[in-house]
């Protein structure tokens, strides 16, 4: 055997084993290839998920597996309003500022023990700890007592009226004989996750699946589907290769894919409007916005966002100007800042900044030149970017898109954000644009904005409400903390014997919301 001869040898047999690698991995992934646990059977839902570190709800807001694994005091119905969970009745007395939960009888947990008002205290009282971080802790501060009566019945006391509590009550309930005297941030529970929702951990392949099995003793009844099974596939190409190979039956796609699944027989397409938005966020830690603060306006006249729309959605969205178009309390009369280059350099111009010889905005020394950042994998949101950035190229800005592995929320300039929530109007708006809250990652304070917020939430009376909604929403049109570009609809696709998804129900960050009704869910 020859040198090239020996080399080619080699290389062949290489590649052999790489086929045969893939193939594995394609079929099993790093687990048990022949592992019954994530085998498609007549009775099994294969769902194409993004991945997960960690589950606990009291936490992280993000992650639609909360609704199969975890249940609160309330819960929502197909149209998002506030109905009974865990607790089948409530009463607000305004005196006192107190609401009275009385929970059902005989609640049990995954694990078989009671689930009782203790619990509901340690949930909250965990949240509401600031060594523990958790993302909704703005949802709760608000509550200064929580008063267990008895098992069923505790008593939740407010400093000040939050008329949104109800619906942050549908945080899913902690089990306090597992976690008690336990650093929750830390905990093996995260990965070994027990709540009272309809189905129950049974094992969890980290980076490949996490399968469930009912839990017969839900309070709604013990769900229909046999056992779930989500298939951590986070590229979206991905997911529609291994929809069509029978590998998934059942996933959120891109706007591209659904062309592949919308008459294709055997298959089922849900184009769902969501209150999910995605716009460009200004960090006003960073000295060009900090000092510049007339800059997010001037920009967002030069984005097209139709044209966004159009060509990185396909036209599965609508333009966006504000976080509460799908709400009830919209404000239609606000600045949308619809495309208009010349109104764009116009601004530009009057707040003093010139084009130098490359033909870039300057100021004081300062180039109008940042960069915007992305979450890996998401390639709609880079392509916005993408799209954005040339926009604002073309009237004078030197913007650039980066995907950093890990993000520096205080340090960058700007982020491709997304929010949205199709609940109670407080949400996602106090904590993500009030001053100094658990999720304004843009460091935006505006003191009407801050005003309106609190005095909204802290009102039960509808007109009242609405006025002041709209007063946040004129002053932050008036002094943007984000360039609001596109509310995106999700689109789901799975095989057509799959029965139950309620396709008008309006979903929220993320597409979050599609399985409030798993348990009703059935395969034929």
């Amino acid at each position: 055997m020859n040198r090239k001869t020996k080399h080619m040898t080699v290389l062949l047999m290489a590649l052999l084993a790489l086929v045969l690698a893939v193939g594995l991995t394609g079929c099993g992934g790093s687990g048990d290839s022949g592992s019954d646990d994530t085998a498609i059977d007549g009775n099994t839902l294969v769902y194409g998920s993004g991945d997960y570190t960690a589950i606990n709800p009291a936490l992280f807001e993000h992650g639609e597996i909360n609704l199969l694994l975890f249940a609160g005091l309330t819960s929502h119905n197909e149209n998002d309003e506030v109905v009974p969970g865990l607790a089948e009745e409530w009463k607000f007395d305004e005196d006192s500022n107190t609401y009275h939960f009385t929970l059902r009888e005989g609640l049990t947990f995954h694990d078989g023990e009671p689930l009782t008002a203790e619990d509901v205290k340690f949930t909250i009282e965990a949240i509401q700890n600031p060594d523990n971080a958790s993302e909704n802790a703005s949802n709760f501060e608000d509550v200064k007592a929580v008063n267990v009566i008895d098992d069923i019945h505790v008593d939740i006391v407010l400093t000040a009226p939050n008329e949104a509590m109800p619906d942050y009550l549908s945080i899913g309930v902690l089990p306090k004989h597992i976690l008690d005297g336990q650093d929750i941030t830390k905990s093996d529970f995260n990965q070994n996750p027990v709540g009272a929702g309809p189905y129950k951990l049974v094992s969890w392949d980290m980076g490949q699946s996490i399968v469930m099995e009912p839990f017969d003793a839900y309070y709604q009844g013990a769900p229909k589907i046999g056992k779930v099974i989500f298939k951590i596939v986070e590229d979206y190409d991905a997911r529609a290769l291994q929809l069509e190979s029978g590998e998934l039956n059942f996933a959120q796609i891109t706007p591209k894919a659904e062309s592949k699944f919308k008459d294709k027989e055997g298959f089922e397409v849900y184009e769902m409007t969501t209150a999910d938005y995605r716009g460009i966020m200004y960090n006003f830690n960073n000295p060009l916005f900090k000092e510049h603060r007339e800059l997010p306006a001037a920009l967002s006249y030069a984005i097209d966002r139709q044209a966004i729309i159009d060509s990185v959605l396909l036209g599965h969205g609508q333009v966006a100007c504000s976080p509460l178009q799908k709400n009830v309390y919209n404000e239609e009369d606000v600045e949308k800042y619809e495309y208009d280059p010349a109104k764009a350099t116009a601004a530009l111009e009057e707040a003093g900044w010139t084009k130098g010889e490359d033909g870039i905005y300057e100021k004081d020394g300062t180039k109008l030149e940042f960069v915007i950042n992305c979450m890996q994998g998401d390639q709609v949101r880079i392509d916005m970017a993408n799209l954005c950035a040339q926009y604002l190229g073309e009237i004078g800005a030197k913007v650039t898109v980066e995907t950093p592995a890990e993000i520096d929320w205080d340090n960058q300039t700007a982020f491709l954000i997304g929010w949205g929530s199709p609940f109670d109007a407080d949400d996602h708006t106090y904590k993500v644009f009030g001053t100094e809250q658990a999720s304004n990652y843009s460091a935006y304070s505006n003191e009407d904005v801050d005003k309106a917020l609190k005095a909204a939430r802290e009102t039960s009376d509808t007109a009242q409400r609405k006025a002041l909604y709209s007063n946040f929403q004129k002053a932050m049109a008036n002094d943007p903390a984000y360039t609001f570009i596109a509310y995106v609809n999700a689109i789901y696709a799975g095989t057509a014997n799959i029965h139950g998804v309620t396709p008008d129900t309006i979903l929220g960050h993320h597409g979050v919301g599609i399985f409030w009704n798993i348990h009703e869910w059935t395969i034929d």
